[in-house]
């Protein structure tokens, strides 16, 4: 069946600035906002955005995230004709080969974009956090004639130096692209959201292909090939929220912009859902001791002490005394009685038994300089600490190093 547009989102990223949050799992399958996964997003912006065909493109640890999406249906992307499709690198008979570059993925799974002849292709990023309707952006792809349309979005003009910046016409014409200037021209940040029209789009990925020296990237080779080539490349204006996940510091920014009132992100927009799979959970119990404060907290949770700005995930448990400070706490972590915790992350299943202190504030203890976390103190997922432990500001801790520690300490 022929479609106008089909979407194809690049899933498939290490994360490796998000450390061991992401040992076992691709970037896109990171718990986010209590409820979600970081990917709920960009499928919620499809759904919405009346897109359904959807290519999921994985690489990294994709099993976690195989599993999360299922046939779609959470998506309501379970169509007879479209739905929402996982695509791991292509194999051929003699060979496997990793995705090279974000235009290698799409020249790889080809095939399946051409099934479905469509006049455009969407081409989405599988880390970052926004409500945006494709579809106007689509229409003012089609009304400017282009052959590309990249969404680019303001940034401060002395962080423009750390994104690819679209410089535009009076039109929003592309006339140039810089990748990563020293001294930007510009702020039109590029958002990784682009719309090509797909059988030019093939030239020139097919060109791209055939270069050995090429990064096979669309940042990097694609667009300023069609920009060489005079291709009509449009910039779409976007003013709405949008955050990079892809370090600690801004998975936990974006996580404390959904508190509030009102919220940087409202996430309680009936217009504009964001769709989920989430357990069948019981309703969140709050005991008669319990304090919480500026807060969501999700289904299945117990609180029996003092939640503060703070995102708790289903089925998490606080208990008596404690204090959780913000933090955001992964699903079906218990932070035990007595427990003290400032701007931490507790991965999923963590269990932090009685009396623990877990990134107190450096005016009152010592701080880890850790490049990777900064201030924000970083508990793996299944990590199970020891009663009263002590784990300084910035420290991360995964089980590897509890059980490297009780090595140490047996001999």
């Amino acid at each position: 069946m022929k479609k106008k547009i089909v979407a194809m989102l690049l899933a498939g990223g290490q994360g490796s600035r998000l450390g061991i949050l992401t040992s076992n799992m691709a970037k896109p399958a990171v718990p986010f906002g209590g409820k979600y996964r970081i990917i709920d997003f960009p499928l919620s912006n499809c759904v919405n955005s009346d897109i359904d065909t959807v290519g999921v493109l994985t690489q990294y640890r994709p099993l976690a995230l195989n599993s999360y999406l299922g046939t779609g249906q959470h998506w309501d992307l379970d169509r007879t004709n479209g739905g929402v499709f996982v695509l791991p690198p292509y194999m051929t008979e003699q060979v496997g080969q990793w995705y090279s570059g974000t235009a290698n993925a799409i020249w790889q799974n080809r095939e399946f974009v051409d099934q479905y002849d469509p006049d455009y292709v969407l081409i989405l990023s599988g880390d970052h956090i926004y409500k945006m309707n494709y579809a106007q952006m689509l229409r003012q792809h089609q009304k400017k004639e282009a052959a590309a349309t990249i969404a680019v979005i303001k940034v401060p003009m002395e962080e423009a130096h750390r994104f690819g910046i679209m410089n535009t016409d009076e039109f929003d014409r592309i006339v140039s692209f810089e990748e990563k200037p020293k001294n930007p021209k510009s702020n039109n940040a590029s958002m990784g959201i682009y719309i090509f029209n797909w059988k030019l789009l093939k030239e020139y990925m097919a060109r791209d292909d055939a270069d050995p020296n090429s990064d096979n990237d669309f940042g990097k080779n694609i667009i300023p090939a069609m920009l060489d080539g005079g291709e009509t490349m449009i910039a779409f204006p976007f003013e709405g929220y949008w955050k990079d996940v892809g370090t600690l510091s801004s998975l936990w920014e974006a996580n404390m912009d959904l508190l509030g009132n009102p919220p940087v992100l409202d996430l309680n927009d009936p217009a504009w859902r964001i769709y989920t799979k989430n357990p069948i959970m019981p309703p969140h119990y709050v005991g008669d001791t319990a304090v919480i404060s500026d807060s969501l907290v999700t289904e299945g949770c117990v609180v029996k002490g003092e939640v503060r700005h703070s995102v708790l995930f289903c089925g998490s448990i606080v208990e008596e005394g404690a204090v959780v400070e913000d933090s955001i706490v992964f699903p079906r972590a218990v932070i035990g009685k007595g427990c003290k915790l400032h701007k931490a992350i507790v991965g999923e299943n963590a269990h932090l038994p009685e009396n623990c202190i877990v990134g107190a504030p450096a005016r009152d203890f010592d701080h880890v300089d850790n490049k990777l976390t900064g201030d924000i103190t970083l508990i793996g997922n299944d990590v199970h600490l020891t009663a009263g432990v002590y784990v300084p500001c910035g420290a991360v801790v995964n089980q590897e190093l509890i059980e490297q520690k009780e090595k140490e300490a047996a001999q």
